[in-house]
């Protein structure tokens, strides 16, 4: 099974942390961990909503794939957030985290500005560059809230439960009513159809 194939590639542990799921705990320690990583933009704006904003995303998540040792188990990009089940095999998986965000808002930001068809781009920006005012780490403008949640997984059943609630997200919200339907989520490759990902998965 996928599942005991993840733990399997995973540093053996002695105690069974499942019930540790404290905000305090919500940061990538182990680095060789595999963690069901969230992080939002910031006051939960609706920017994925276009094709080229995904894109944006999923060609981002392929070079960290391929030049950094990304793994991707399981993914979703709403419009909102992303969702993931992944761990690093080369660099720190905070640090893949952290160049992802910083090059996906710039990127992102940039077609939003020089987008014709944008018609929420006014509101989008001032809410962006608000946020970047009131952050020193930012220059101009924040797309990404500062935080993410990080929580590492132990068992085939956490695993398990993450994967589906992932693939279950634009479920639950309306979009799709069969999680394979859509587009920018795993739950294809799960399914056996073409995914925009090439994700881990076994049969």
């Amino acid at each position: 099974m996928l599942h005991q194939f993840i733990l399997n590639s995973l540093p053996k542990l002695s105690t069974d942390f499942l019930s540790i799921f404290m905000a305090s705990n919500y940061k990538i320690k182990n680095p060789n961990g595999l963690y069901f990583i969230t992080f939002a933009t910031v006051q939960w704006v609706d920017v994925f909503t276009r094709s080229i904003y995904f894109e944006i995303l999923i060609d981002s998540f392929r070079f960290c794939m391929k030049e950094k040792g990304l793994e991707i188990y399981s993914f979703v990009i709403m419009s909102n957030h992303i969702h993931l089940v992944a761990k690093s095999t080369k660099e720190p998986l905070q640090n893949i985290i952290r160049d992802f965000k910083k090059f996906t808002s710039v990127k992102i930001i940039s077609e939003i500005q020089n987008n014709p068809q944008e018609s929420r781009k006014n509101w989008m920006l001032w809410i962006f560059g608000s946020a970047g005012k009131n952050n020193p780490n930012n220059i101009n403008y924040q797309l990404w809230q500062q935080e993410y949640h990080g929580i590492e997984l132990f068992s085939n059943e956490v695993i398990e439960t993450k994967i589906n609630y992932i693939h279950q997200n634009p479920v639950r919200v309306g979009i799709v009513e069969n999680d394979f339907d859509y587009i920018y989520c795993s739950a294809r490759n799960y399914a056996g159809k073409s995914g925009v990902l090439d994700v881990i998965v076994e049969y």
